[in-house]
């Protein structure tokens, strides 16, 4: 909305800046999970089992599955932030993802596990990089949730 001048009234900049900032964080989120997706679905499906498997997380079996389904759910995930279908639960499904990802990073770099990271496919090796930077993607995915909890909130009425 505008006022009389043709300026946008200060009750609408903070919503308008914040639809702009939710667009942009959620291309960057969708288009780094869409990215991990392809780096993991163009290598053997066997590479990314070998990384999810050096985690000593979960028996082989579980490993292979995770191997094989994860890459496809990036992949729509990231899709789905990318055009921003149901963006509370995309974005939500983002920052779970990315906590239970980094807890397992997290858990490998502590017991000193020499292993590749995993999250772009195969030979990135886990270290003090990688966690920071997967915990800055896992704080603009809960940014990015709250923010949309926020906009999307109906105004109460007195």
């Amino acid at each position: 909305m505008s006022g009389s001048d043709g300026h946008s009234t200060p009750s609408t900049t903070p919503k308008l800046w914040t639809r702009w900032l939710l667009l942009i964080g959620r291309v960057i989120l969708g288009a780094v999970f869409v990215f991990s997706a392809y780096t993991k679905l163009k290598a053997p499906w066997m590479l990314f089992a070998i990384s999810v498997n050096s985690y000593q997380i979960l028996p082989e079996h579980a490993a292979e599955l995770v191997a094989r389904t994860l890459p496809w759910f990036e992949l729509l995930l990231g899709v789905w932030l990318l055009v921003g279908w149901k963006l509370k639960w995309s974005a939500t499904t983002a920052a779970a993802l990315l906590a239970v990802l980094l807890s397992a990073m997290f858990r490998g770099y502590v017991k000193n596990l020499d292993i590749d990271c995993g999250c772009f496919g195969f030979g990135e090796k886990l270290g003090p990089l990688t966690i920071a930077r997967d915990v800055s993607l896992l704080a603009l995915a809960v940014a990015l949730a709250i923010g949309v909890a926020l906009v999307s909130r109906k105004p109460q009425v007195s």
